[in-house]
């Protein structure tokens, strides 16, 4: 796909996701990969990297999320272990590593900002 047409795309994607912002919007005209939320699990989106933030929305048990960037915040025990690691999973939207089946301790993509 030539890099016109991939913008055009990412233009038309960034209109289609309400508050959505051309980063996220780019990720998703590139291949997202899609992870699970711990099994059992309504996990807190938050506002930041960390639990200082306010909870934005809460997951329901089963979701999959996707992972736009990752980022250091506050250090979380969790069901996948105890990680400073939250997952961009949205404009404005953060969720502790702990919580999401990665198959890694680490990072899984690129760093936010």
């Amino acid at each position: 796909m030539s890099v016109d047409r991939a913008e055009e795309r990412v233009g038309e994607r960034a209109g289609e996701q309400a508050g959505g912002d051309a980063a996220a919007a780019v990720a998703t005209a590139a291949a997202v990969n899609y992870y699970p939320v711990a099994p059992g699990v309504q996990l807190n989106v938050r506002s930041g990297p960390g639990t200082g933030y306010s909870v934005v929305r809460t997951l329901s048990a089963g979701a999959q999320v996707p992972i736009y960037c990752q980022t250091p915040g506050t250090t979380v025990s969790g069901y996948y272990g105890t990680s400073n690691i939250w997952d961009n999973i949205g404009t404005g939207q953060y969720v502790s590593d702990t919580y999401v089946k990665t198959g890694s301790d680490g990072y899984v993509t690129g760093r936010c900002g």
